[in-house]
């Protein structure tokens, strides 16, 4: 069991809303809570395996999938399921268990928080 600490990617603003981890990289310098929780983002996409696995999820019809139509990438079922907790642990999905599987999805605000911290920055006026 790991005793790592989980910063959240994304925290609720109002319990509705989602705000995204860390402004653009191109705005201001991160501080290091922010450069923490980025780069645990980027870890956790950094290995190819996690990185069909996060792809397989976030393309699958209704942006929700089983992991018994996703674990088909080349290692064993105890290793997707290492895969799997890890982009949870860094924020990327999140799972619910329904009978004998479990689905994953990653929510659009998600996707859309990686989306701004990799935009350039609107220019000052």
């Amino acid at each position: 069991m790991s005793n790592t600490k989980v910063l959240p990617l994304l925290e609720p603003a109002d319990g509705k809303a989602v705000a995204p981890c860390c402004p653009p990289l191109t705005e201001r310098p991160f501080t290091a809570e922010e450069a923490e929780t980025a780069a645990r983002m980027f870890k956790a996409l950094g290995d190819p395996v996690r990185l069909r696995l996060f792809s397989a999820v976030a393309s699958h019809e209704g942006g929700e999938a089983c992991v018994c139509d996703i674990s088909d990438v080349g290692v064993s079922q105890p290793t997707v399921s290492h895969h799997l907790k890890k982009l949870k642990e860094a924020g990327l999905l999140t799972s619910e268990r329904r009978g004998t599987w479990v689905y994953y999805r990653v929510e659009p605000s998600v996707l859309a928080a990686m989306g701004k911290l990799l935009a350039i920055a609107p220019a000052a006026t």
